[in-house]
């Protein structure tokens, strides 16, 4: 009878296998694929990474410096139609009235359509820099924030909430941002949103006087209103700019020091 392992060789008198296959030891079974390693447990809550906001900073100031641009621009259209609208209401007529008219009428078109655009710019480089300095902020102290990053985009698009939720994520923003050792004052962050809530009350006023106006005194009224939110909306822009200059020096040399405070 031929080895039951080898089929080759002539088993032992009495065996199965060969006098080789029953000397050699016998074939270790194949071993189990090892199982891959297990995936970190997910938690819900997405990696807090450091990066820089210079850059956002920098592009931050640049477009809200256009803002400026184009509210110096319609501070200037609401002077032509305030002068014109006054004429206007002291019995001026002629050609040269209705000449006036079309040049006022069509300088203000383009000063709010250049509000517009610099406006819609500045607010996609300014939420993109809003959103990284809250991210950062997280990192220097998570403790600090009460409503997820989300909420650095939606608070400014969520009705009635969006008068204080943006005001209340810059604080804490801040407050995390701040040095260990003294904490940074809060009066720039409060200036400049209480002009900018200001400006936009003022300046939907203007706009909803001009586009009812029918008579000589209530052009004059809307661009009385229009000017003065216009200069509002510069000096809310200016306090941006410093809001913005501020958070992101203090956030780079928060970084550099490390997040965490050094203990003696």
């Amino acid at each position: 009878m031929l080895c039951a392992r080898c089929q080759h060789h002539t088993a032992v008198p009495g065996g199965t296998l060969c006098t080789g296959c029953a000397t050699a030891p016998a074939p270790s079974a194949p071993s189990a694929p090892s199982a891959p390693p297990a995936a970190p447990p997910f938690t819900g809550v997405p990696a807090v990474l450091l990066r820089s906001p210079v850059g956002l900073g920098r592009a931050a100031v640049a477009m809200l410096a256009l803002v400026v641009a184009a509210d110096l621009f319609a501070v200037w259209a609401s002077l032509v139609m305030y002068d014109f609208s006054g004429d206007l209401m002291d019995g001026a007529v002629g050609e040269d009235v209705m000449r006036r008219a079309d040049h006022a009428d069509l300088l203000t078109t383009v000063a709010g359509t250049a509000q517009i655009v610099t406006m819609i710019a500045s607010c996609v480089v300014f939420l993109c820099w809003f959103y990284r300095v809250r991210v950062n902020a997280e990192v220097f102290d998570p403790s600090r924030h009460s409503m997820k990053r989300g909420w650095a985009i939606g608070a400014w698009f969520t009705p009635v909430v969006n008068l204080w939720f943006p005001r209340r994520i810059m604080l804490e923003i801040w407050d995390a941002s701040s040095p260990w050792d003294r904490p940074g004052p809060r009066g720039l962050v409060n200036a400049w949103w209480t002009l900018w809530i200001i400006a936009q009350v003022v300046g939907r006023a203007g706009s909803n006087t001009y586009s009812r106006s029918e008579t000589a005194e209530e052009l004059h009224w809307a661009a009385t209103q229009t000017m003065v939110a216009d200069v509002l909306d510069i000096a809310a822009a200016v306090l941006a700019v410093l809001v913005v200059l501020r958070l992101t020096r203090m956030q780079h040399e928060k970084a550099l020091r490390g997040p965490v405070p050094t203990t003696a």
